[in-house]
């Protein structure tokens, strides 16, 4: 048999023994899922403060740097 042949043949059974990722029932909007909601805005939080603590610590030694301080 051809490798052509073969590869055909896997991709015929890799299609006929995997069902697809988008089968899945469509999400329901009038529940959302508070855990997720709450850890992407508590995430969202979180990364906002720590980039407001880095700017103001990276000011400081700017300062500090320059003689400003």
């Amino acid at each position: 048999m051809s490798l052509s042949g073969l590869l055909s043949r896997a991709v015929l059974v890799h299609r006929v023994g995997s069902r697809s990722a988008f089968t899945s029932s469509k999400p329901d909007f009038s529940k959302p899922n508070w855990l997720r909601v709450g850890l992407a805005l508590g995430t969202s939080v979180f990364l906002w403060g720590l980039l407001f603590k880095q700017h103001s610590d990276d000011v400081h030694e700017y300062k500090v740097r320059n003689g400003l301080e």
